[in-house]
């Protein structure tokens, strides 16, 4: 499964992922946001990871601030 819509910030992105969902009898569709990092090994090796440094919280909060503008604005 792909998000519908990916942000990144340096080395922090963040995804949007859509789901179906019935609610009441009618399908509605239900977002939700993921955060990521992503690094290296020492072995050259990409890795990811969801926890954060201190000085990756403002690319979080960047990248955080884009996926809601999508979300809000798509409304």
């Amino acid at each position: 499964m792909q998000p519908v819509k990916k942000f990144s910030a340096g080395a922090v992105s963040a995804s949007i992922w859509e789901n179906k969902k019935e609610l009441n009898g009618k399908e509605t569709t239900v977002e939700s946001v993921s955060f990521q990092k992503s690094f290296k090994t020492q072995s050259g090796e990409w890795q990811h990871s969801q926890s954060f440094r201190k000085a990756d919280l403002p690319n979080l909060l960047l990248a955080g601030q884009k996926a809601f503008e999508y979300l809000a604005l798509k409304e």
